[in-house]
């Protein structure tokens, strides 16, 4: 581009003395988007970027095949309920998926078309939850980005709405009682309740009745309780058991009662203060079922009388699936065995690649592994509540569309096909390489490298994404974006970094809080390696991430300028000074750590990217992509790390800012999808010498 004029941003000549540190904040005002200062320098941005963007050569080829691999479809794990079963699916040409009712008779029909709700494409299914007989359907709608998820709930024989909308319903499980006349749910406050500028917290669980006010809805839990908590909830098929679990912000630990709902009704402590996460519910042979990571970082599966407190202790829990010396258990399904007897389809994840087993529910041990399973991710396992020896399992791999697989008992190690996924064209043939880098305190970090299968020889153009938090873990994944990277003839790498769920919770744990750097230098690593490896070069690398993963990229191109040409940061948190006051960001303070507290602001100002810009440092590439609804990471922080890099590089390489309106963090429209993925691909084509 030569050297780029960039619109005026005027430097504030603001300093703060924080505990004992100096903290400049030279564009504080860009975090008012009313400002009429911000309002201007914004719409200078979009005009640079829009013009920068229409230049790129790739952008309209890397569009056209976008639009037909982002248009596969994807099928979910259906979900079963009286012979019924209830699940998503998107065909080509479709903005967004649908949810549909398979009738035991095999017919099916679809119960929510987003699209039918909203022509314009903006409003998004956030969640749903059949009742237990079926007949009636808990669903949440969020429109244009905002992830509010009003509650409603249909017939599902007739489609007509019976209740809704509810709103504040933000993140709300839905658990039902027998019969569907009433639900557990979770709702904020009203606004008029809580503190200013604390609308988005203060939850409570509740007790429905469908068709009534839910102003009515007696309080179940959550009175006094931190303002940041969460809730979950779920209820025994028949009715008598009532989990509440509770977590604060983002936190690896929850409490958890238990309430018999037969008797009093009380909620009673199952673990309350103690350090884990521990899933619990009642399922058909009325045994308490605790999946947990008490004392356990990968996980068990374990049992308990809900009768009886004295088994509710863990050293009275009886493993039914122990944890495993080296995967982490992910989920699992309970069916009945040939025999007749209880098993457990269990999933567990070695080095971020998932495996299916079989275990008997009487604690006797694993009884036969799923060979047919195939290198890829285990979205999820269902089998119907009431019984039977069939389970769904969700699939997908870097070539594969979200599908699902069929189990049966009868024959444990085999897997059918029950739903594919369709594509709208020829998806390439890759080839998946899996290598280890070396962090710089000598841990081993996972990579997969994805590359067209026949690619010519190396090194070439390649992109490495990572995220390294909130214990989530990068398996492999059906991506239109890296497969129309890798089909131009360029790599895709994803790096396993510490922050994430890949070996349990301890890696989680190794790159939290004061150990945040740690993922920085896996990052690095990564990187590194892949050039030491003759996969790609320096001018040749790009780095891509978003939200956490942009916070990422952001103290990677921060910290080692030099390490990549080209930087993709998407709806990223950067200012880690003051993210504690905008969107969300409070509930992830004991994932990064809070700035009130003096130590811990010095772990945030050690890495925050916006406090890292060094005037005169050679900056790469770098496109922020931002979406002006997002309630999650305020844009305001792409725009702040923007001005200070346009200010201080001393490159020729662009600093640009993209950015939507009327979409959020989360899911989006196909079409938006495309526009987005394709803009990012061709600007790190264009700086990493991708020619197609």
């Amino acid at each position: 581009m030569g050297r780029v004029r960039y619109p005026e941003a005027p430097r504030l000549d603001l300093v703060e003395h924080l505990h004992g540190h100096v903290v400049a904040d030279p564009y504080r005002w860009l975090e008012d988007p009313a400002d009429p200062r911000t309002a201007s320098w914004t719409t200078a941005q979009d005009e640079l970027t829009g013009e920068a963007m229409a230049a790129l050569p790739l952008r309209d080829r890397f569009a056209a095949r976008l639009a037909e691999l982002v248009h596969a479809g994807a099928v979910g794990v259906p979900v079963w309920r009286a012979g019924r079963a209830f699940s998503t699916r998107r065909d080509p040409g479709q903005e967004h998926a649908v949810l549909r009712v398979r009738e035991a008779d095999g017919t099916e029909r679809v119960l929510l078309d987003p699209m039918a709700v909203d022509p314009a494409g903006t409003t998004t299914l956030d969640a749903w939850s059949p009742s237990w007989e079926g007949d009636r359907l808990a669903y949440q709608l969020s429109t244009g980005g905002d992830e509010e998820s009003r509650l409603y709930v249909l017939d599902v024989a007739t489609g007509e709405q019976l209740d809704g909308p509810i709103d504040r319903c933000r993140y709300s499980p839905v658990a039902w009682l027998p019969g569907g006349e009433e639900l557990f749910y979770v709702r904020r406050l009203a606004p008029e309740l809580v503190p200013a500028d604390e609308e988005q917290f203060h939850r409570r669980v509740w007790r429905h009745r469908v068709g009534t006010d839910a102003d009515g809805d007696v309080l179940v839990h959550g009175e006094g309780s931190d303002p940041a908590t969460y809730f979950g909830a779920r209820t025994s098929r028949d009715g008598r058991w009532l989990v509440v679990s509770a977590s604060v912000g983002t936190a690896p630990r929850d409490d958890v009662w238990l309430a018999d709902l037969a008797r009093d009704g009380a909620l009673r402590e199952l673990q309350v203060g103690v350090d884990a996460q521990t899933a619990a519910w009642v399922a058909r042979d009325g045994r308490l079922w605790l999946m947990s990571d008490r004392g356990t970082p990968r996980w068990r599966l374990a049992v308990a009388d809900p009768a009886d407190p004295a088994t509710w202790a863990p050293e009275a829990w009886r493993d039914v699936v122990p944890q495993s010396d080296d995967g982490v258990l992910t989920d699992v399904a309970l069916v009945d065995g040939p025999d007749g007897g209880l098993q457990v389809l269990a999933v567990h994840s070695v080095d971020a690649t998932d495996r299916l087993s079989v275990w008997a529910a009487d604690g006797s041990g694993r009884q036969a592994e799923v060979t047919a399973l195939r290198a890829g991710s285990v979205s999820g396992v269902s089998a119907p509540p009431e019984g039977g020896s069939t389970a769904w399992v969700g699939f997908t791999d870097h070539s594969t569309p979200p599908s699902v697989l069929r189990w049966d008992a009868a024959e444990p190690a085999r897997l059918e096909i029950w739903e594919q996924a369709p594509v709208a064209g020829d998806v390439p043939e890759v080839r998946v390489v899996e290598t280890h880098a070396t962090s710089a305190d000598g841990t081993p970090v996972h990579l997969f490298v994805v590359s067209r299968t026949g690619a010519p020889d190396r090194p070439r153009p390649t992109v490495l994404y990572g995220y390294g938090g909130f214990n989530v873990a990068l398996t492999p994944g059906y991506s239109a974006q890296a497969l129309a990277w890798v089909e131009a003839g360029g790599v895709w790498a994803v790096a396993n970094l510490r922050g994430g769920s890949e070996h349990g919770e301890e890696w989680h744990r190794a790159g939290m809080r004061e150990r945040k750097q740690n993922v920085f230098d896996d990052f690095a690593a990564a990187g590194e390696h892949l050039v030491a490896e003759g996969w790609t070069t320096h001018p040749q690398l790009a780095v891509m991430g978003g939200s956490n993963g942009g916070l990422l990229v952001g103290a990677a191109l921060t910290q080692r300028p030099g390490l990549a040409a080209a930087v993709v940061c998407s709806a990223p948190l950067l200012d880690m000074v003051r993210y504690e006051r905008f969107g969300l960001g409070r509930t992830w303070n004991d994932e990064y750590g809070t700035a009130e507290d003096p130590t811990e602001l010095g772990w945030l100002l050690g890495y925050s990217p916006y406090h890292r810009v060094v005037d005169g440092t050679a900056y790469p590439a770098v496109l922020f992509t931002t979406f002006e609804s997002d309630t999650r990471v305020d844009p305001l922080h792409a725009r702040k790390l923007a001005a200070a890099l346009q200010h201080a590089t001393s490159s020729d390489a662009p600093v640009l800012l993209r950015r939507e309106t009327s979409v959020g963090h989360g899911a989006r429209a196909v079409s938006r999808t495309v526009g987005l993925a394709a803009d990012q691909l061709a600007f790190l084509a264009a700086h990493t010498g991708l020619t197609g």
